[in-house]
Order: structure tokens, then C-alpha cells, then sequence
């Protein structure tokens, strides 16, 4: 366990809250790199004919990534030109597939050693199956995968990566950040509340990383994914957020943005 401060908990009972959405995804399932992996392609007319190839590791919630919600986020970066891959490193054990009033904090705390475990092998099929000399992979975690994501911006797997509502992060997530990262959070968000946002930020600043933060007031952990479409400012607030990321990632991948 690191002895580093935390800054954003565990997943608790904010991150079983929320909506699911309608919609009809577009992508497959298939099996890579020893995990169940939700891949969606951009359509012809959205593929770039120039420029590099450009791959997002979508890294899940408790929800995993062949939840509906999960599925149509990853179809809405796919649009704008993005091969996008989503491991299940919950093997079929997501929150989803379990009944309700099941044990959540023993279920997380028996998930994410098993994620952690998996996660090189996946990643290394990605790389074999996508990476060419000019691919430029980005990462967005959200909830329970935001770790995976400061990680990867810490070995510079990635050109840059990008959390939502962020959980299992603590001081040292962000003092060995060397890609840049955007932050998509709630204002009021008990995983990872202002005190800890302030926290973080102070040390992007003193280490000059390259950060952007979105807040929204007015919506809760789990707003990227799970919020209200029928509630128009948690609808903005979600859609906001993707729209945001999938520019980020645009930055970043076109090349060597200044």
C-alpha cells in the first residue's frame, strides 16, 4: 500500500448512483490480451486519410465497459476519428451483474488487484494489434480507472490522459505525472472533494504539468457516465465533459502541440 496521502477514496456509495441510458451501441466484444474488451472503430467517412492513428484506452467505472452507458460514450469518441478499447478487468464480475444489496466495499476490494494484475497483458495486445511507429494512444479513466490512467502518464504510454470523477489516486499519482491531463469532476464530490482538487493542483503547478480542469456545480460523482439526460444541467455537464476529453485528445494526438 502506498504511504502517499490520499486524494481521491476508494469507490463508495456515490458511485453506484445514477441513470441508465438508451441507446444502441455500434461496437464488438472480443476477447484480447486476456480480457473481455468492448472495441469500437470510427466509420470510414471518420477515419483521418493523414495523420497518425489515434487509439483511447477506455478505462472503466465499477460499471465496466459493456454497460450501455459505457458502450455509447466509447461510440461518441469513435465519431471523431478514435479506435476505441474498453477491457472488462472485472471479468465479468462488474457491478451489474450483481444483485442488489450485494457487499460493494468487499466487492472493490477484491476487483482491483486483479485489474491491476491483467492490465499489462491487455495493454501489450493493444500495442500489437494497433501501435505502428505513428499511433498516438490517449487514456480517459473514470471512477475506478483513473489510477490506470495516472500510471500510464507516468511511464509516457500515452500522449495524454484524462479522469472523471477520479477514485484511488493519492499525492504521488500526480508528483510523477509527466503527460499532460485533464480533470473532469463534480463540484461537490465525496471521493474526491475541493480540498483534495486544491491539493492536486498545487502540486501540478509546483512540478509545471500541463493540466485543465473542468468543475460543474450542480451534479455528483458519477455525472460523466451516469448522469440525468432528462435533467438538462446534469445532460450539459455529461455531454460537456466527453466533448471536452475527445478535444484534449485531438490536441494531443495531432502531433506535438507547443
Amino acid at each position: 500500500m502506498s504511504s502517499s496521502p490520499v486524494l481521491a477514496k476508494a469507490p463508495s456509495s456515490c458511485c453506484w448512483s445514477g441513470v441508465k441510458h438508451t441507446g444502441t451501441p455500434v461496437g464488438r466484444v472480443e476477447e484480447l490480451g486476456g480480457m473481455t474488451t468492448y472495441i469500437t472503430e470510427p466509420s470510414s467517412s471518420a477515419q483521418s486519410t493523414s495523420g497518425p492513428k489515434k487509439v483511447i484506452l477506455f478505462l472503466p467505472d465499477v460499471y465496466g465497459p459493456l454497460f450501455v452507458n459505457n458502450q455509447l460514450l466509447q461510440d461518441y469518441f469513435a465519431t471523431f476519428g478514435f479506435i476505441v478499447v474498453g477491457p472488462d478487468y472485472f471479468f465479468g464480475n462488474g457491478v451489474p451483474n450483481h444483485p442488489p444489496g450485494f457487499d460493494r466495499q468487499v466487492w472493490v476490494e477484491g476487483a482491483r488487484q486483479p485489474a491491476i494484475d491483467a492490465f499489462p497483458a491487455w495493454l501489450a495486445a493493444v500495442k500489437a494489434r494497433y501501435g505502428t511507429e505513428e499511433t498516438k494512444y490517449s487514456a480517459v479513466g473514470y471512477c475506478f480507472g483513473a489510477s490506470f490512467v495516472m500510471d500510464l502518464a507516468a511511464s509516457g504510454d500515452i500522449e495524454a490522459g484524462a479522469l472523471a470523477h477520479p477514485a484511488f489516486l493519492d499525492e504521488s499519482h500526480f508528483e510523477k505525472l509527466n503527460r499532460p491531463l485533464l480533470l473532469s469532476c463534480a463540484e461537490d464530490d465525496f471521493t474526491f472533494p475541493l480540498t483534495s482538487r486544491r491539493r492536486a493542483e498545487d502540486i501540478m503547478v509546483a512540478n509545471k504539468s500541463r493540466y485543465y480542469f473542468q468543475v460543474f456545480a450542480g451534479v455528483k460523482h458519477g455525472f460523466a457516465i451516469r448522469g440525468d439526460p432528462n435533467v438538462p444541467r446534469e445532460r450539459w455537464a455529461k455531454e460537456e465533459s466527453a466533448r471536452g476529453i475527445k478535444e484534449w485528445f485531438n490536441w494531443f494526438s495531432s502531433g506535438s502541440p507547443a
